[in-house]
Order: C-alpha cells, then sequence, then structure tokens
C-alpha cells in the first residue's frame, strides 16, 4: 500500500514524464530523443502495484503528453484544455495496463515477446482513437517527430505514419526491457535489430518515387497583419502586392494562404477581377483561399473531379470513396461561413473549389454547442459554426494538362487518409493553405509545417504547405524540404521548383495495413486471455513487480 506522499510523488512524475515526448516534436525538434522519450514513463507504469494504480497514471501520463504537445492552444481555449487533456489522457489507460502486465516480471516465459509486439500496438491504438476529427485530430502522433529522418519517411511511404510509431514505440520498448529484465536481454536486442534490418531494407529496396516533370510554385506569405474592421482588406492589398511582384518569374501556380480572401467572391466581383488581373499579369492561376459568409443562392463549385466517398469521422482509416467523375462539385449551397479552396485564372474563378471538410473542434465550431457554448466566453472559441464541405476535389491546373491539384485547409494536413485519397485520385501535387497567426509564437507554426513533409512521403506527391504568417514550406515527394521554409518573420513570396512524381507508394496502395495488424494482435491478445480465463475459473495471475517502497508514520 502507497503512502499518500508517495501516491502523491507518483502521481506528479506520471504527468511529467507522460509529457516528455513533446520535446521530439518541433520546436525543439529533438527527434532522436523519440526513441527514448517513453521509457521514464514505462518505467513509472511497470512498478505500479496495482492495475488501478498503473490505469491512473497511465491516464495521468496521457493528460501531461495532450497538455505538453497542445500547449499552444491555451489562448484560444484557456481552462478548457485541461478537461481536454483529462478526456483524453483515459486513452492511454489500456496502453499502461499492458505496460505493467507485461513488462512488470522478469521478461522470461516469452512475456518479452509479447511486450514487443502488444505494447507498441496498444499504444497505436490511442494514437488511432485520439485520430477521431471530433477528439482533435491526429496531432501530435508519435511517429510525426521523424518528419525529417529520410530513411523513416521511407518507411511512411510503405505503412504511413501508423508504421513509424509503431517502430518508434518498439524501440522504447526494447530499451526498457534492456534496463529492467536480464532475463529479456537477447528478445530486446533481436527487437531493436528487428527494427533497424526493417528501416535498412526498406531504405534498400523499396522503390523511390520516380520524378517526372517539374512544376513552378511560388507561395505568398503576407506576414501578421494588424486586427481591425479593415485586417481582411490589407491582407488582400499585401498579398496583391507580393504576388504582383512575380512577374516575369513565369510561375505555372502561385499560392495563397488559408482566408487570404476575407469576402465571397461572388458578392464581391471586385475582388474577383482584382484576383483575375494578378494571374493575367503573373501569367498563372492563383490559389487563394475564401474564409466567408457564401450566399445561398451560389450554386457549388465545379470544374475539379469531386470524390464521393469521405472519412468525416476518424482520420486513423482510409477514405475509400469512389471518383464522381470530371466536372463534379466539392462545394456546398447551405448558407453559412465556410473555408474553400478556389483557383482563379485570367479570366476570373475557374469554377474548381474545395471547402474544407474537417473543422477544427472549438477553432472553428463548437461540438455539442448547446452544451459547451460557454466556452467562448473563455477563450477564442468559434463564435458560429463553420460549414463543412461534403467530398474532397482534386483539381485540374490550367495550362498543364499533365498536373492535378490535391488541396486540403490547415488542421487536415495531419490527417493521413485525406492526402491519401488525394493521391489515388489522381493528384500530383498537394497543397495545404493554413494560418497560424493565433499561435505565431509556440510550437504551432513548426509543427504544422512539418506534417506536410509526413504527407509527401507517405503519398510519393510533393507537398505544399502556404500560410499566411509562416511558416511555409515546400517539400519534395520523398518528404525532403525543397528550398528555404518562410520563417514567421518573413513577409514574401518565394518560388520553388517542384519535382513532380509517377508511381504509387505501398501506403497509398494499401492504405492503414499497420492499423490492422496492431488491431489484430490485440484481438488475439484479449481471446487468448479470455480463453485463459474461461478455463481457469479466474483472471490471469498478477505480474511480479518491483516492490514498491512505502513510508511510514
Amino acid at each position: 500500500m502507497l503512502s499518500k506522499p508517495a501516491r502523491w510523488w507518483r502521481a506528479a512524475a506520471a504527468v511529467a514524464t507522460g509529457a516528455l515526448p513533446c520535446l521530439a516534436f518541433p520546436a525543439p525538434s529533438l527527434w532522436w530523443f523519440a526513441y527514448v522519450a517513453l521509457v521514464p514513463w514505462m518505467l513509472l507504469l511497470r512498478s505500479a502495484p496495482t492495475g488501478r494504480r498503473a490505469a491512473l497514471e497511465g491516464w495521468l501520463g496521457g493528460a501531461g503528453f495532450i497538455l505538453a504537445v497542445h500547449h499552444w492552444l491555451l489562448p484560444s481555449l484557456h481552462v478548457f484544455l485541461v478537461p481536454l487533456a483529462a478526456l483524453l489522457g483515459l486513452l492511454w489507460i489500456p496502453w499502461a495496463l499492458l505496460v505493467r502486465e507485461l513488462l512488470g516480471g522478469d521478461g522470461a516465459g516469452g512475456r518479452a515477446g509479447a511486450a514487443l509486439a502488444l505494447v507498441p500496438a496498444a499504444w497505436l491504438l490511442s494514437e488511432l482513437a485520439r485520430s477521431w476529427q471530433g477528439l482533435g485530430g491526429p496531432w501530435g502522433l508519435l511517429g510525426a517527430s521523424q518528419w525529417q529522418v529520410p530513411p523513416v519517411l521511407r518507411l511512411a511511404s510503405v505503412g504511413g505514419v501508423w508504421l513509424v510509431s509503431l517502430l518508434v514505440a518498439a524501440v522504447n520498448c526494447a530499451v526498457v526491457l534492456l534496463i529492467v529484465a536480464p532475463a529479456a536481454r537477447v528478445p530486446a536486442v533481436a527487437g531493436l535489430t528487428g527494427c533497424a534490418v526493417l528501416t535498412g531494407v526498406v531504405w534498400l529496396w523499396v522503390p523511390r518515387p520516380e520524378v517526372s516533370g517539374g512544376l513552378r510554385v511560388a507561395v505568398v506569405q503576407p506576414g501578421l497583419v494588424a486586427d481591425g474592421p479593415d485586417s481582411a482588406d490589407r491582407r488582400f492589398a499585401a498579398g496583391e502586392r507580393l504576388t504582383r511582384g512575380l512577374a516575369g518569374q513565369h510561375p505555372d501556380l502561385v499560392v495563397w494562404g488559408e482566408s487570404s480572401v476575407g469576402a465571397d467572391l461572388t458578392a464581391r466581383p471586385d475582388l474577383a477581377r482584382r484576383l483575375a488581373a494578378l494571374s493575367a499579369e503573373v501569367g498563372a492561376p492563383l490559389l487563394v483561399n475564401v474564409d466567408a459568409r457564401r450566399s445561398p443562392a451560389e450554386p457549388g463549385g465545379t470544374g475539379g473531379t469531386a470524390t464521393a466517398g469521405t472519412a468525416a469521422g476518424s482520420g486513423g482509416s482510409a477514405t475509400a470513396g469512389t471518383a464522381a467523375g470530371s466536372g463534379g462539385t466539392g462545394g456546398s449551397d447551405v448558407p453559412g461561413i465556410y473555408k474553400s479552396a478556389v483557383l482563379v485564372g485570367p479570366q476570373g474563378p475557374t469554377g474548381a473549389r474545395y471547402d474544407k471538410m474537417r473543422l477544427v473542434p472549438f477553432g472553428e465550431y463548437i461540438p455539442a454547442r448547446a452544451l459547451l457554448g460557454w466556452a467562448t466566453s473563455v477563450g477564442k472559441a468559434a463564435g458560429e459554426d463553420r460549414v463543412p464541405g461534403h467530398s474532397p476535389v482534386v483539381m485540374d491546373l490550367p495550362g498543364r494538362p499533365d498536373v492535378r491539384l490535391g488541396p486540403l485547409v490547415c488542421f487536415e494536413s495531419a490527417f493521413p487518409d485525406m492526402s491519401r485519397h488525394l493521391a489515388h485520385e489522381g493528384a500530383g501535387l498537394l497543397i495545404a493553405q493554413s494560418a497560424t497567426s493565433s499561435f505565431q509564437h509556440s510550437w504551432a507554426p513548426a509543427q504544422h509545417a512539418s506534417l506536410a513533409a509526413l504527407r509527401a512521403a507517405e503519398s510519393g506527391r510533393p507537398m505544399v504547405h502556404a500560410t499566411l504568417t509562416g511558416i511555409s514550406a515546400v517539400y519534395g515527394p520523398s518528404g525532403e524540404r525543397l528550398g528555404s521554409a518562410l520563417p514567421t518573420s518573413a513577409s514574401t513570396a518565394a518560388l520553388y521548383e517542384v519535382p513532380l512524381a509517377r508511381g504509387t507508394t505501398l501506403y497509398v496502395r494499401f492504405g492503414d495495413w499497420p492499423v490492422g495488424a496492431a488491431l489484430a494482435v490485440l484481438a488475439v491478445y484479449c481471446a487468448a486471455e479470455g480463453v485463459r480465463s474461461l478455463r481457469t475459473g479466474r483472471p490471469a495471475p498478477e505480474p511480479t513487480a518491483p516492490r514498491a517502497r512505502t513510508a511510514r508514520g
């Protein structure tokens, strides 16, 4: 029985050790730390005197991780971030129980081998569950910390970020076994060797994207614009001025960031004419982003290929939609505020439009507003819900019949299934239009920009991450960075030579198979434990954990 001081000490240690993995993500970006970042937390869990205590410390550690990785949301959510972290922390309880069950003994009798398979699978289960849009989406997945490691990005082309998360969690598990279980050193070393061999085989033998041609893409980043009643007009004017400076540089496409146009182009034909004139002046179409109320009389956008199947729920499963055919619509005629990627040529809007499908909880809509609407009074939560689009869109690029565009808006670049679906439907260039100005001096801009590297590697397609205020970045089809990123201090337009690629990655072809494999392994384990309990008439014996020291007094 733990004394009261020991209980409080362990609770604080759980929160702190759960928060440690945040250092592997940008801005610290200590990618190598991810391979041992879970070790202190796992050592604490394996020493828990009871399963109930392990569940509590798994919950507290999960909450600490969410708070650390999402701390930059405090200006928007304020105190609401704490109950949100407490809710999401519950998702780590099954993983914590497995850590205690499988790592709490001496590693003998096959327990170590089971741990190397089951503990990473349970970690992935927690990532999958919180990848549902309503719980905040797949931000801070353990595998995403490896966005700048080329061999690991190659793994992402095989099994997505999910395979990378499994590998990183397995290495952490093997390190714990090496530290605490001398009898398990052989399987632990075998596990580490297996991870290294898998990475090496994928690096050497999995085909790289076959480069075929290129595209000159300009990214326009206007920089910070002071809030005010005319801030949208001033932002538009800044983007207009920077775009005009591209004349004579012969871009094939100019990309503006999220919310770069603050009025519906049908209601403001003057803005549409200015954009058309810009397109004619620079000799390239503009992909802008309209954040505005749409008239109910406006028809849905056309000119792209809309795909009927969407994954409006979990970001962890691949979209299984089918193409609706050329000339379909990705827009909606429901009145309300939309965030839409709109392609504009010299003659005006081309009709190709994509309405953002996955909205940011609290930032763009309030889940269960009747119950949680009070959040608007304590933070910068959405005063009015945005209207989601209903299908992804692949756009034809005017003047380049060999290139099709796959637009995403901001938060959507975190979802592996969305970029995979666009690549599967023929997109040759992925584009994420983003705005993180509310979090300008936090880790958010760097974290967000890094996600595009993973989406590029997974899909084998280059990706442009264009923002209003930085960090804007462009990545090649293997996830490699092209040119220099535009920092949060920059107000500029930059031109990038973007290589295009042919072929299909294994991840685009086979989808989220690591998730299915992890779920299958856990299902087999649960079934085996259930059969064992039925045969013996009692639960499986508790693992032999190190005796916890207690204080008396």
